[in-house]
Formats: structure tokens, C-alpha cells, sequence
């Protein structure tokens, strides 16, 4: 191996520990993955300072007879660090707005009676989003019972009279991840959009394909350590 790939190795290794330490992981994969990407952090780092000590003990004088030989493949290696490095100063943000209206979204199917009533009372029922569009399809919102509920998501997308309501469902990490949409209407709107909001209020029939919220109160809240559903 080359000394561009042991500093790869490296590198990638140190991102993997900076975004475990800050907690920036949460953005790509599952909160309870940090020690196991931790582990493949270290991994990497000692794999990567042994592959580049190797590499540079055994290098070798290029005389002008040779020096084209490789030279090639090693100025590629080296390119590859200037993303890497990148990593380290700047973590890309999580999924946003930008992707809803790209990626399929979450198909719901209505349900069998799967839940059972809510209680109306003083405090909104907090709910995921996809709880909240299950029950919306589960014989046409009936588990609801007209109580208030309490999504928080961020604003995907503006429309009149409201605007959409998002957060990703993931298995594992940002790669397989598929928003979760509800409409939410009345007064409020004028949010920017990837701006987190906890919206309490009522169900509202007939939305249709995405389930609709009749908002009550809106409030803009900061980005959870954990973004996804």
C-alpha cells in the first residue's frame, strides 16, 4: 500500500471518532451505533498509521529513469485526501427539505384496528409522524376521538394555508432513508423551510394521500440530537 492510502485510512479513521465524540453521527446512521463506530474509528487509525509507517520505511529513491512509473496512481491517492480532510473541518448537515419531494416516501396502509382510542384531555398526545399517518388511515382517523396530538418535524415544504410537515423513517442509516409527510393547516405558516416546529392539533379528515393536521399551536424548536424516526 501506498503512503496516500495509509493516510486515507487514517483520516478516515479520525473522521469516524470526531463524529462520534461531537455526536455529528446522529445525522448519518443510528444513535445506538456511536460505540461501534468508534470502534471502527480506532480500528482504522491504528490499520491506517501501521499501512503508512510500512509504507514509508520500504519507499525507495525515484531516479530519472523511473520516476514516471506509478506516478499516476499515486497523484490520485493523493486527491482523495482533499474530501476527506474536509470531513474533518465541516459535517455535512442531516436530510432536509431538499430530498421529500425526491425520495419515495413512506407508504401507509390502513390499518385493522390496530389502536385503540385516544382520550381527549388538557395535554396533546405526543406522536411520530408515522403513528400519526397510520392512525390517519386506520378507518379514517377514527382512533383519534377529536383528541389534540404533537408532531415535531421540520417544515418541507410551504402552502397555502400551511405547508408540509416531514421527518425520515431510516433502518439503519441516511442511505435508506424515506420521508414521512403530513400536511399541516391553519394559522402559523410562514416557517422557513428545515426549520424544526412542534405543532399541536387536531386530526383532519379528508386529507386525502397525506394525512392533514388542523394546527392550534406551532412552535419553533431547535434540531433533535436524533432526527430521524
Amino acid at each position: 500500500m501506498t503512503p496516500a492510502g495509509g493516510l486515507i485510512s487514517l483520516l478516515v479513521g479520525t473522521v469516524l471518532l470526531r463524529l462520534t465524540l461531537t455526536g455529528t453521527y446522529g445525522r448519518y446512521v443510528r444513535l445506538g451505533m456511536g460505540p461501534w463506530l468508534a470502534v471502527a474509528g480506532v480500528a482504522v487509525i491504528i490499520l491506517g498509521s501501521v499501512t503508512l509507517l510500512q509504507a514509508l520505511r520500504h519507499a525507495h529513491p525515484v531516479d530519472a529513469h523511473d520516476h514516471h512509473r506509478g506516478d499516476g496512481g499515486d497523484r490520485v491517492g493523493w486527491l482523495l485526501l482533499a474530501p476527506i480532510a474536509a470531513l474533518l473541518l465541516v459535517a455535512p448537515p442531516a436530510l432536509g427539505s431538499y430530498g421529500v419531494g425526491r425520495a419515495a416516501e413512506v407508504e401507509i396502509r390502513s390499518g385493522g384496528g390496530i389502536f385503540d382510542q385516544l382520550v381527549p384531555g388538557a395535554a396533546p398526545v405526543p406522536m411520530t409522524l408515522l403513528e400519526f399517518g397510520q392512525r390517519a388511515f386506520d378507518h379514517d382517523g377514527a382512533s383519534f376521538n377529536s383528541a389534540a396530538v404533537q408532531l415535531t418535524g421540520f417544515v418541507a415544504a410551504g402552502e397555502q394555508g400551511g405547508f408540509r410537515l416531514a421527518r425520515y423513517q431510516i433502518a439503519c442509516c441516511a442511505a435508506d432513508a424515506a420521508p414521512v409527510v403530513v400536511r399541516v393547516i391553519g394559522p402559523g405558516g410562514g416557517h422557513a423551510l428545515d426549520q424544526w416546529v412542534t405543532v399541536t392539533g387536531v386530526f383532519q379528515p379528508g386529507g386525502g394521500k397525506v394525512p392533514e393536521l388542523a394546527a392550534t399551536n406551532i412552535v419553533e424548536v431547535p434540531a433533535p440530537d436524533d432526527p430521524y424516526e
